[in-house]
């Protein structure tokens, strides 16, 4: 945090210009002294399953709030959404993949090119997976800083852990039961050859080359087991990675931000951040 005490922030909401429309998002800017100029500036996507969420949940407003009083930029990205899944309905809507992340990509462009200081990106959840994704296939952007993913997933199809399953139970949460992530996947990356393309889950395929990356997540969560091997696929490709597991934490607990799991995240996020004002862009 800047030595002097919390900063003060303005919010405004505006459209990021992509085909056919634009993507509205949400800048909290922090009214900075010298010491923080030189911050890169943080392209946020809140989680949601794909289906839910916006720029008003915490996991978005808190977040981008919490950062910007410590002297980072924010603009959070309030995606298209995909359907509600419903068991034995089949929606019409076409606001599946790639739509949101192409959304997603259509800020980090515009952002990054305004940017002084570069770009990190980061996502909570859903929004890590968009992120993740993103990240490995934005071509014509300048390289991102860094990547910040917080309890995300990024595989088609969840991995079973059996320690992990040992961690989460006594902890139900129906969403979270393999099955059902899988179905959410499904539900927003429709076709099997879609689900297998690195612009919907990144987990997989060539990494190398892939930004610096934070990860923050939540030890009694299922999902952990996706992050996990996407950790270990990019160390395995030489990327640089600093990871965290917050003991007895559930997911979502960015949506919860008076937790100490919270607390400790948005620590984490600005303190990495404002290292990456040192790096570069490429």
């Amino acid at each position: 945090m800047n030595s002097a005490g919390p900063l003060a922030v303005i919010v405004t909401d505006e459209a990021v210009a992509r085909t056919g429309g634009g993507v509205v998002v949400r800048r909290s800017e922090p009214v900075r002294d010298a010491a923080a100029a030189a911050a890169p500036t943080f392209v946020w996507s809140h989680g949601g399953g794909f289906f839910r969420g916006g720029l008003d949940q915490p996991e978005s407003d808190a977040v981008a709030r919490a950062l910007a009083t410590r002297g980072i930029p924010v603009v959070a990205v309030d995606y298209r959404l995909a359907p509600l899944p419903v068991v034995g309905r089949t929606s019409t809507s076409r606001v599946r993949f790639p739509l949101p992340v192409h959304d997603v990509l259509a800020v980090h462009r515009d952002i990054g090119e305004q940017a002084p200081h570069g770009i990190v990106v980061g996502g909570a959840s859903a929004g890590a997976c968009l992120t993740a994704a993103a990240a490995l296939d934005g071509a014509g952007i300048a390289q991102p800083k860094g990547v910040v993913l917080a309890y995300g997933f990024f595989h088609a199809t969840f991995p079973r852990v059996r320690e992990i399953q040992r961690r989460v139970r006594g902890h139900r949460r129906l969403s979270h039961a393999p099955w059902a992530l899988d179905a959410m996947n499904r539900n927003y990356a429709t076709s099997r050859d879609g689900r297998q393309q690195s612009l919907a889950f990144a987990g997989g395929h060539d990494l190398r080359g892939y930004p610096p990356t934070l990860m923050v997540d939540a030890d009694r969560d299922g999902m952990r087991a996706s992050s996990e091997l996407f950790a270990a696929e990019l160390v395995d490709a030489g990327v640089e990675v600093e990871r965290h597991v917050l003991p007895e934490a559930r997911h979502a607990f960015l949506n919860r931000p008076h937790s100490t799991e919270f607390a400790t995240t948005i620590d984490l996020i600005a303190a990495w951040c404002l290292r990456q004002r040192a790096v570069p862009s490429a």
